[in-house]
């Protein structure tokens, strides 16, 4: 067995002859074992949120989508796009076309994002799942022509899940000069029914902005004939997802960018990431706070153990094999406050997940979830372990070393 080990062992459960020591070592732990519960916690619950947000984003974004790289459109006939769509992985695809516009109902207006589908477009999300009112998916029948808002902006417009006759649609000329005689001209009208529902992303991006409308309607408004602002794609089951995304770009060259659900979304993941990075920081600095204890205990402990040290001199101790004895004792109240910490605070974590023990508000339905959520991420809560233990262990190599030298002499 490993000599400083074995002492250092001893020393950490045995009794001290001051009473104080086994205090302040038992404090050393809970300080530990709080600072690595916390990291435990509050990157789960930004793992929860993050989950949370891209469980919406999956009922209107597409797995994949192909964009061009400059401009706005590109042609809806490309052949680069035409091979794409026949590949043996793709099972939906289909063109739309998104731009802004002016909506305008009786006296009430907005700016908004037109977003122009194909008729599989149901297909491709999960869209007929986020739908709220009396009537049906639909965005055309014969000549007539509807538009699906998001739910706030059924709210700003005072439209509801059902208007009464025609929401206009409000787009610039793209072409031509403006007659200043007649400054109607310089836009594109054109009209949408309502099909009697609404549709709620829960996620103000959508549900504040979007029009869902048919694409010969998105085609015409905004002067796009022929013309797509992307191409949806959803994959067949079983497909993996990755390389079937390095495939396309390999197709699509510098031409077109592929675009996953998180890269369809990257400011918002981007800002998470970055919280969450945040948050690890000062936990870590708080941690490296608590490991302080740490070197008062050992100091305490360094004392009461003079008369040992010369008994393990004359038993043929070195110098550095006594100051190991005192690293192990340090480093092992690290790793058990790291242990006794994630197990704390995986504890909390479940207990969060089954019975929503810290609510998000005082009113039931007033957030998207009641409680907050929490997901566990095993690599989050292995890196937590190694970074309590590096810290640790970096926080007592130098004080032990010094002490050993002044005191133990």
């Amino acid at each position: 067995m490993n000599f400083p080990f074995y002492i250092a062992r001893r020393y950490l459960f045995s009794k001290k002859s001051t009473h104080a020591i086994n205090v302040i070592s038992a404090i050393s732990v809970v300080g530990v074992a709080v600072a690595t519960m916390a990291l435990v916690i509050v990157l789960s619950v930004f793992n929860g949120f993050h989950d949370l947000v891209a469980s919406f984003f999956t009922s209107f974004d597409p797995q994949l989508e192909v964009m061009p790289v400059t401009g706005k459109t590109a042609p809806a006939d490309d052949p680069i796009l035409t091979r794409i769509k026949h590949l043996p992985q793709v099972d939906v695809a289909t063109e739309t076309v998104e731009d802004q516009a002016l909506a305008v109902y009786q006296n009430k207006q907005a700016m908004v994002v037109v977003k122009g589908v194909e008729d599989n477009f149901p297909e491709l999300t999960h869209i007929t799942d986020i739908l709220y009112g009396d009537g049906t998916y639909e965005l055309h029948a014969a000549n007539l022509q509807y538009g699906i808002l998001g739910i706030r902006l059924a709210q700003q417009l005072g439209t509801g899940a059902k208007w009464d006759g025609y929401l206009r649609i409000y787009a610039p000329q793209r072409e031509g000069q403006l007659d200043m005689s007649n400054p109607a001209s310089a836009f594109v009208v054109d009209s949408l029914l309502s099909p009697g529902v609404v549709f709620s992303v829960k996620q103000s991006k959508y549900d504040s902005n979007y029009i869902i409308a048919p694409i010969s309607f998105a085609r015409g408004l905004f002067g796009q004939q022929g013309m797509l602002s992307a191409l949806e794609l959803r994959l067949k089951p079983g497909s993996d997802l990755d390389a079937v995304k390095a495939n396309i770009q390999q197709i699509a060259g510098v031409k077109y960018k592929v675009l996953d659900r998180f890269e369809q979304q990257e400011d918002t993941f981007k800002i998470m990431s970055v919280e969450k990075l945040m948050a690890y920081i000062f936990l870590t600095f708080i941690l490296v706070i608590a490991c302080f204890n740490i070197v008062g205990s050992l100091s305490m402990l360094i004392i009461d153990k003079k008369n040992d040290v010369v008994t393990l001199r004359n038993l043929g101790a070195s110098d550095k094999q006594i100051a190991r004895v005192f690293l192990f004792e340090g480093r092992m109240i690290a790793v058990i406050g790291a242990v006794v910490g994630i197990l704390l605070g995986l504890l909390l974590c479940f207990l969060q997940q089954r019975f929503g023990l810290v609510a998000l508000g005082d009113t039931a339905g007033s957030f998207v979830v009641n409680a907050y959520p929490v997901s566990v991420h095993y690599m989050d809560v292995a890196a937590i372990f190694f970074t309590v233990v590096l810290v640790g262990w970096a926080a007592v190599w130098y004080p032990v070393r010094y002490l050993s030298k002044r005191l133990l002499r």
